[in-house]
């Protein structure tokens, strides 16, 4: 174990290190991409471009200025950012990261129990009308768009309907620190939750559902209702459990995106101000120290979810455990 634990970190660092050199390189290296000029300003005369070189370090070899910003990233953790100076970009990204991670994390939580709660239960009852129903269900869910799911929200939450007892507890758009007020932040991050695990549930349900009907058809669940099973048991003991890999397997990787930045859409609908939306803010001005930071912490939780996804793989499935 401890061997496999060290692969999987040695090929961590062996992927982070890649994509920091791709991004560098894209926003460095690629004709027309001049740091100094964006921040210089337009029509900056050639003085002040060679000046703005001159101090940011972009006089110097590629070589060198990505070691320097890897170093100003990782070590010294003083990166500044080009755009908002004096705006330190890694207490920037700290600061954002509580943010989304109680976005997905809460998010997570609501669609991998929606999504096997679909799944178990129209499995259980295929080619039924609750299958049927379930399934349409889930498809509208997958069809709906995050964005127009969030405005109605806001607009049923925050206008039309908040003076309701349905609504009336809702509180404005933005986000309530947990060590702050727990209660207060339950309630600023349920409907951002359940916005962003609708289409997850839908997607899960349908994939857990068309594969425990899949392993409906091997010999060792025949033999396992052979012994006289119960067919609930056969379906959450044994069924369940080989189905859970490709449900694993999607869940490590959507995450790992929405942990990195894949939740923009819900964090700026509700006023959260997360990785996401400091990522966007700074693609909009092209604040390259920023969209580093971004870029180095989004494949972080990319790279670890898959880790972990790989583990439960061999809990999952014993026929992992040989490999």
């Amino acid at each position: 174990m401890l061997i496999v634990l060290f692969q999987r970190l040695v090929q961590m660092l062996f992927v982070m290190f890649g994509i920091s050199v791709l991004v560098f390189l894209i926003f460095f290296a690629t004709p027309g991409s001049d740091p100094a000029a964006r921040i210089a300003g337009k029509n900056a005369a050639p003085e002040t471009l060679v000046a703005v070189r001159h101090d940011f370090g972009l006089d110097q070899p590629l070589p060198v200025q990505y070691v320097v910003m890897m170093k100003k990233l990782f070590v010294k953790q003083d990166l500044v950012s080009f755009v908002n100076r004096g705006l330190k970009v890694v207490p920037a990204i700290i600061e954002a990261t509580p943010v989304t991670l109680s976005l997905v994390f809460g998010a997570a939580f609501f669609w991998v129990v929606g999504g096997l709660a679909v799944g178990i239960v129209a499995a259980a009852c295929r080619h039924s009308i609750v299958d049927r129903l379930l399934m349409i269900l889930s498809l509208t869910g997958v069809a709906i768009p995050v964005f127009w799911l969030g405005e109605m929200t806001n607009l049923l939450s925050q206008n039309r309907l908040h003076d309701t007892i349905l609504f009336s507890w809702v509180p404005p758009l933005g986000y309530v620190p947990l060590h702050e007020d727990p209660i207060g932040w339950f309630k600023a991050l349920l409907l951002p939750w359940l916005t962003l695990a609708l289409g997850f549930i839908g997607i899960y349900g349908r994939v857990l559902r068309a594969n425990i009907v899949e392993i409906y058809q091997e010999d060792f669940i025949r033999t396992a209702r052979a012994k006289g099973l119960s067919e609930t048991r056969v379906l959450l003991r044994h069924a369940l459990r080989m189905s859970l890999v490709p449900f694993v397997t999607m869940f490590g990787l959507d995450f790992g995106a929405l942990v990195g930045g894949g939740a923009l859409m819900t964090e700026v609908l509700f006023g959260l101000n997360g990785v996401g939306k400091l990522t966007y803010d700074s693609l909009q001005s092209l604040d390259l120290p920023v969209i580093m930071a971004s870029v180095m912490y989004a494949s972080f939780f990319v790279v670890l979810a898959n880790a972990i996804v790989d583990m439960a793989y061999v809990v999952l499935d014993p026929r992992m455990r040989s490999h």
